[in-house]
């Protein structure tokens, strides 16, 4: 549906967690776009609520505040101020920043909570959970460790593999260690309240998938794999000390889950905001005239497209979100962004390091954004945009009709004559660049956008180098003032089709230029500065960026890299596990086995298919080393196999045993191979 048939904008961006500050992932993910957005839609004179907040509570901020020895709160109220100030520097225009520890917010997700639980809209289920019997503490899924079932990652998280990407159960690691103490966690029973998700599979399945098939791919073929496995009871509430505690009966020692939690602090961030400007918050929220659009990365999806709306049509009284416009992931010179590895151009420092350089980034990350698919950013990349771009093109053009204005006109707007052919061409040309920029934003395609913007300076450019006005001055001073005056009229368009990608920019240049205040539709008008207005001295829009300070850069984060690489190597011999008994030993069936096939899984870049002969059978094994080894090379190899584990299903196939491998300090794997001359069967003890 088109911007135009609704009267409100309820936009939202991720809350990021309080538990470390803003990389440039969150910002080509998430905020630059919706920023982008918001301001575009401002300049058309829409209502907007731009709504985004620190989100609080969960088990990332306790395990922050572990490690640091404070209190969670004490983490929460750090962070918030850091992710906060980095965001107002680099001109982010939430129209509120809200925090989910706020007196509103809690008020707010209590109440929505205890409203479902009234309405019957909640199943009470007691089940075994893991338990830390050292810390005397349920284990929240993320406080839990273990090799992943899928791809054999031996750090993988209770609820997510972060290589693999697979949505896990804790029941489901492999080994699983509480990260509290290190040890084997064990079952306990414990009663939650689960939201039945499973109720609104058809509903959700013909609202996502043919409702709206206008969303992004990679949005709607994650939500039907969702849809496809079959959807669940989900628990929305957990065993924990810190967040909201859970406002019903019999539920001491419990918080909301924070996946309920999260997405209602956009309401009673609303709130906030409407109360401060003595507006109705639930204009924003619940008429069916206010277009609702968040704007997320793509581990958000399924709680953004699936969960929450879910939960909203539980509640009845709200609007769901018209679109869900959710980016990829951005690499970091060619490897996967890590906080933990410190492997990121944080925000707060990339401000300290290059100031008044916002724009830069704002473009860099725009014209490279994941919008469909990963994408890497490089500073090499940057440093070539910025020059090639920014400087060569856009600020090239703007310095020349600002300059060449004050030396043949006393810096003034000529006078226009008499327009010739080559100037009607141009004119028609200019007046196409609003509905090429619009016509992307709302279809939420800012890389597209940004290149038509580009484009109107390039049309710029060629227009002063075609009519070479240094030379007519000479001859005809009337041509040049007509020339100049055109030229002029571009930078004022540029003026403003700029401001939603590069607001310093365009505040800049609004003052060089004396430009009135105007809004997006004047964008094309070659009336937007009056004859005989006078214009400031030109000002470099952007400057180059020299060798040295890239090499800086990459040289800091080749520090990062050889510093993880020595602390790896320092501690590449993996600590002893826990004691076993002679018993638990002798239960190990270790036999030598040979592969006789090998193929890659489908739809998998990690696993590998087996046939294994053990001696007593040909059997199935799926392993998780397609990175390490190709199918090839693995036949005919005589391997080590646990014979008697479990079966297991692995992406739809059983799995009958595990093979060995070692892994070294750098995460390369070798096979534990018995000798050639072992037969096939024979037993290893």
């Amino acid at each position: 549906m088109s911007n135009k048939n609704y009267n409100r904008f309820t936009l939202t961006a991720a809350l990021p967690y309080a538990n470390g500050p803003v990389h440039i992932g969150h910002l080509a993910g998430v905020y630059v776009p919706a920023d982008i957005y918001a301001r575009f839609l401002r300049q058309q004179g829409k209502d907007v609520a731009f709504i985004c907040g620190s989100d609080e509570h969960g088990v990332a901020i306790e395990l922050r505040a572990r490690k640091e020895g404070v209190t969670p709160q004490q983490v929460v109220d750090k962070y918030h101020n850091q992710i906060k100030n980095s965001f107002e520097q680099f001109g982010i225009s939430f129209d509120i920043y809200s925090r989910t520890s706020s007196e509103t917010h809690h008020k707010t997700a209590s109440d929505y909570f205890k409203k479902l639980y009234e309405n019957g809209k909640f199943e009470e289920h007691s089940s075994e959970q893991f338990y830390d019997q050292k810390e005397k503490q349920f284990l929240a899924d993320r406080y839990i460790k273990g090799t992943c079932p899928t791809c054999s990652f031996p750090e993988a998280y209770g609820d997510q593999c972060e290589s693999c990407g697979s949505t896990l159960s804790p029941a489901e690691l492999i080994n699983p260690k509480s990260m509290l103490s290190g040890e084997s966690p064990i079952m306990k029973e414990t009663k939650h309240w689960y939201f039945p998700l499973n109720e609104y599979e058809d509903w959700l399945r013909q609202w996502i998938l043919e409702d709206h098939k206008e969303w992004k791919s990679n949005v709607a073929g994650q939500c039907k794999s969702w849809l496809d496995n079959g959807l669940r009871p989900r628990p929305m509430t957990r065993d924990l000390d810190w967040g909201i505690p859970v406002p019903v009966e019999g539920a001491e020692g419990k918080v909301l889950y924070v996946w309920f939690d999260a997405p209602i602090g956009y309401i009673s961030a609303t709130k906030d905001w409407a109360a401060d400007k003595g507006k109705n918050w639930e204009d924003y929220w619940k008429k069916e005239d206010t277009r609702l659009v968040h704007f997320i990365g793509k581990d958000n999806i399924v709680f953004h497209c699936v969960i929450f709306p879910a939960l909203l049509k539980a509640d009845g009284d709200y609007i769901l979100p018209d679109n869900v416009p959710a980016n990829e992931f951005l690499n970091l010179e060619s490897n996967k962004i890590s906080t933990s590895r410190n492997w990121a151009v944080w925000l707060h420092e990339y401000l300290e390091e290059f100031p008044e350089k916002q724009d830069v980034l704002r473009y860099v990350l725009t014209a490279n954004a994941p919008e469909t698919k990963d994408n890497d950013f490089t500073w090499k990349d940057f440093q070539s945009r910025n020059n090639s771009e920014l400087v060569a093109i856009f600020g090239n053009f703007v310095n020349r009709a600002v300059v060449l204005t004050h030396k043949y006109f006393d810096g003034k707007i000529p006078v226009r004559g008499a327009l010739d052919g080559r100037d009607q061409e141009v004119i028609d040309e200019i007046k196409t660049f609003r509905d090429k920029v619009e016509s992307s934003l709302e279809q939420f395609r800012f890389r597209e956008a940004l290149n038509h913007l580009m484009d109107l300076a390039r049309v710029g450019n060629k227009y002063l180098a075609d009519t070479e006005p240094w030379k007519l001055i000479k001859t005809d001073e009337t041509r040049v003032a007509t020339i100049m005056n055109l030229a002029l009229q571009i930078a004022g368009s540029l003026t403003i089709l700029s401001e939603p990608f590069l607001p310093f920019t365009s505040e800049k240049l609004r003052g060089m230029l004396n430009q009135e205040n105007t809004k997006w539709s004047d964008a094309g008008s070659i009336d937007l500065l009056n004859e005989g207005q006078k214009i400031d001295e030109p000002v470099l829009l952007f400057e180059k960026i020299e060798d040295k300070v890239v090499e800086e850069q990459v040289q800091k984060l080749m520090d990062t890299k050889k510093a993880n690489e020595a602390e790896a190597s320092a501690s590449k011999v993996t600590p002893a596990k826990e004691e076993m008994t002679f018993d638990d030993f002798m239960k190990m069936d270790l036999r030598v086995g040979e592969i006789k096939t090998a193929e890659k899984v489908e739809k998998s870049n990690k696993l590998l298919k087996f046939t294994v002969d053990t001696g007593l059978d040909q059997r199935t094994i799926v392993s998780g080393i397609a990175k390490h080894f190709t199918p090839e090379e693995m036949i005919g190899k005589k391997v080590t196999v646990l014979a008697n584990l479990a079966p297991r299903k692995i992406m739809g196939i059983e799995s009958q045993g595990m093979l060995l491998f070692a892994e070294n300090a750098d995460g390369s794997l070798k096979a534990v191979t018995p000798n050639s001359e072992a037969d096939n069967g024979a037993t290893i003890s």
